[in-house]
């Protein structure tokens, strides 16, 4: 079977923007679609053991539920990447970190209640790395567009 058929791709455009809040969800997506519960499910979970997909879950806007959140930039040597990013993972408040083809090469969102807590992460993340050139850019205006794949 390919990494994906066309099911899977209807599923996929289907919870992308208007995910069901409901008890049972994937039968109210299932019903949409003319597919099973179980049907719906079993694709699901097939595409995020292939790491097609990586989670399935809500998307808030930090400053409405009170917290902030910022992005941040860090210039880490490519034999200290992996010791990194183990790190600077462990915190709850990080969104996501991808590395990039940069001077500064490590990414990472942080949301937290405070911007005085997310720096005093930042400089534990400094003392435990070694990492000094961690630098905190956050938000000072949002624009957002909606983020929809049509597959």
């Amino acid at each position: 079977m390919p990494p994906m058929d066309d099911t899977d791709r209807v599923i996929l455009n289907r919870i992308q923007s208007d995910f069901p809040i409901t008890s049972r969800p994937y039968l109210a997506i299932a019903d949409d679609l003319n597919l099973s519960e179980n049907d719906v499910i079993k694709r699901l979970v097939r595409l995020k053991e292939k790491k097609i997909i990586r989670r399935i879950g809500g998307n808030f806007v930090p400053e409405k539920l009170g917290f902030v959140s910022t992005l941040c930039a860090a210039k880490v040597k490519e034999d200290k990447i992996d010791r990194f990013i183990s790190i600077v993972n462990r915190y709850h408040g990080v969104t996501h970190n991808y590395q990039r083809d940069n001077e500064f090469n490590i990414w990472f969102t942080f949301i937290a209640p405070s911007m005085e807590e997310i720096e005093q992460n930042l400089e534990n993340i400094s003392q435990e790395t070694g990492i000094k050139e961690i630098i905190n850019l956050p938000s000072t205006k949002v624009y957002k567009i909606k983020a929809h794949f049509d597959l």
